[in-house]
C-alpha cells in the first residue's frame, strides 16, 4: 500500500477558536456603506431593522480576530474540521508537475460551505430574541444551510429561491422544507418586489434579496440573513482558510496560488483571507485567483462603483464591482454565482491588485468538473467547477513551463442536486450564455445617482 497521503485530517480540538478580520491589515480607511435614502454613510441603527446587534458588531469591528462563541463551535463539530485532499489522480491525468490540493466543504449537513455562516447568524438572531429569518437563495445551498441552522436554534425560516434554480433543483427545496423552512419561487406573488419583477420569470439573486428584505422590514420579529457579500459573512467563513494553513503544514508544502470561485465572495474570502494576511504581514508571495462565470462576469467586466445589493434598491449602497443592480443574469446552472455584485472586501482586493480574476464559460467548467469527478470521485457543484477550471489552467501552465507549482483550490460543495446540469452537458445541450456589450451599457446606466465615484 502506498505511503503517499491522500487526505489531511484535523481533530475537533483544532477547530478555530477565532474568526479572522482582514480589514485592520488593509491600508487606508474602508469605504462606508451608504444609506439608500440619504446617500450618506449608513448609520448602525438603520441596519438594526434587519440585523441583530451581535452581527452588526462583527460587521464593524476593528479587531483583527473575533472569538467564536462556544455554542457555535459546538455546532461546527457536526462537520468541522473538513478534509484537505491531494488530487494525485487529477495530477496524473493532467501529466503536470504541479501539486494540486483541494479543501472540501461538501461534508457539511447541507453539502457546502454555507453553514459556516448560517450557524453563527442563527445563533446571534436567537440570542437577540428574533423569532424568524428571511433570506434569498440562488442554487439552494444557502437556503438549505440557513434552514438547517434555524432548526438548531428554534427559529422559523422563510426562503425566496431564484426561479431558474427552483425549477432546476427541486430537491434543494425538498431539503429546505425537510428542515422546516417555507420556500417561495422568486419572483413570487408574496411581496411587492416580486410582483413588480414578475416579468423576469427566471429570477435573480437581486430580486430574491429584495423580497426577503421586504418581509424582514415589515415584521419586528423577523430579521434578514445574507449568505455572502457582507463583512461578517466573510468573517465566519475564515474557518476554512485557517484549517488549510494547518493542513498544508501537515503536507509540508506552501501554496504558490490559491483558487476559489466567486459569486458574492464568501467562499473565496473564507479560503483566502487567512493566507492573504500572511502576504500583508509577512511578505508571503502567494498568488490569489478568483474565478467566475463568463455569463455573469462581475470582477472581470463589471465597474467598480457604489451600487445597491438588490434590484429594488432597498439595501445599503456598497462599493463593489457590479454589473448594475437591475442586471438579471441568464439561467445558467451555477445559480450561486448569479449575482450582479461582489463583496466590498473581495472587490477592493481585486481593485488593489492583490487578487487576480478570470471568467470561464459554462461548458468549459462542466468539462473540467467531469474530469475532476472521473479522477477524484467527487461530483462537484457547478459553482466550484470554476475553481477547478482555474486550478487546471494553473496546472497546465506549470506543465508548459516545466516547473513545479503548488495549487490549492476550494471545492465548496458537491453536485448531488445538480445532476440535471450534468445530464445537459453530457447530452451536448448545455448552452454558453455570454455577457454582451449591450448588457454592460445597461449595467452602467442603472447605477445609483448622487453617490461618490470610486
Amino acid at each position: 500500500m502506498s505511503d503517499e497521503t491522500t487526505k489531511y485530517l484535523l481533530g475537533e480540538d483544532q477547530i478555530p477558536t477565532h474568526w479572522i478580520n482582514l480589514m485592520p491589515d488593509l491600508p487606508g480607511e474602508p469605504l462606508p456603506p451608504l444609506s439608500p435614502a440619504t446617500k450618506e454613510p449608513a448609520a448602525p441603527e438603520e441596519l438594526l431593522a434587519i440585523f441583530p446587534p451581535g452581527l452588526l458588531e462583527q460587521e464593524m469591528t476593528p479587531e483583527p480576530e473575533v472569538e467564536i462563541p462556544e455554542e457555535v463551535r459546538n455546532a461546527y463539530r457536526l462537520w468541522r474540521p473538513t478534509p484537505l485532499y491531494r488530487a494525485r489522480r487529477l495530477e496524473k491525468e493532467l501529466d503536470t508537475p504541479a501539486h494540486i490540493y483541494y479543501k472540501y466543504e461538501g461534508v457539511s449537513p447541507s453539502g457546502s460551505h454555507k453553514p459556516n455562516t448560517a450557524v453563527p447568524q442563527a445563533y446571534e438572531n436567537a440570542k437577540a430574541g428574533i423569532k424568524k429569518l428571511s433570506t434569498e437563495t440562488g442554487a439552494g445551498q444557502w437556503g438549505s444551510s440557513l434552514a438547517f441552522a434555524c432548526g438548531l436554534f428554534g427559529l422559523e425560516c422563510e426562503v425566496f429561491m431564484v426561479g431558474g434554480s427552483y425549477d432546476q433543483k427541486p430537491y434543494r427545496r425538498s431539503m429546505m422544507e425537510t428542515w422546516g423552512a417555507e420556500v417561495h419561487r422568486s419572483p413570487s406573488q408574496v411581496t411587492q418586489a416580486g410582483r413588480d419583477n414578475a416579468q423576469h420569470d427566471s429570477g435573480s439573486l437581486g430580486i430574491a434579496i429584495s423580497e426577503a428584505v421586504e418581509v424582514a422590514a415589515q415584521d419586528p420579529d423577523t430579521n434578514y440573513a445574507l449568505g455572502s457579500v457582507l463583512g461578517h459573512v466573510l468573517l465566519h467563513q475564515t474557518v476554512i482558510g485557517q484549517e488549510t494553513i494547518l493542513q498544508m503544514e501537515m503536507a509540508g508544502e506552501e501554496p504558490d496560488v490559491i483558487v476559489g470561485c466567486v459569486g458574492g465572495g464568501s467562499n473565496f474570502g473564507g479560503l483566502t483571507i487567512p493566507w492573504l494576511r500572511r502576504n500583508l504581514r509577512d511578505g508571503a508571495k502567494t498568488r490569489y485567483l478568483a474565478t467566475e462565470p463568463a455569463a455573469c462576469p462581475t470582477l472581470t467586466k463589471g465597474v467598480y462603483a457604489y451600487d445597491h445589493g438588490d434590484i429594488a434598491g432597498m439595501t445599503p449602497i456598497m462599493p463593489m464591482y457590479t454589473l448594475g443592480h437591475k442586471f438579471v443574469p441568464p439561467s445558467m446552472h451555477a445559480g450561486g454565482l448569479r449575482y450582479h455584485g461582489d463583496s466590498p472586501l473581495v472587490s477592493a482586493l481585486v481593485h488593489e491588485g492583490l487578487v487576480e480574476a478570470r471568467a470561464y464559460n459554462q461548458n468549459e467548467c462542466f468539462r473540467n468538473g467531469t474530469t475532476f469527478a472521473r479522477t477524484e470521485g467527487i461530483i462537484p457543484a457547478p459553482e466550484p467547477t470554476h475553481a477547478i477550471s482555474g486550478a487546471i489552467e494553473e496546472a497546465l501552465a506549470a506543465k508548459e513551463a516545466g516547473e513545479e507549482r503548488v495549487i490549492l483550490f476550494g471545492l465548496c460543495g458537491h453536485g448531488h442536486f445538480d445532476l440535471a446540469a450534468y445530464d445537459a452537458f453530457l447530452a451536448g445541450t448545455l448552452e454558453d450564455p455570454e455577457f454582451s456589450q449591450q448588457d454592460m451599457d445597461a449595467a452602467v446606466s442603472n447605477l445609483p445617482e448622487g453617490v461618490p465615484s470610486l
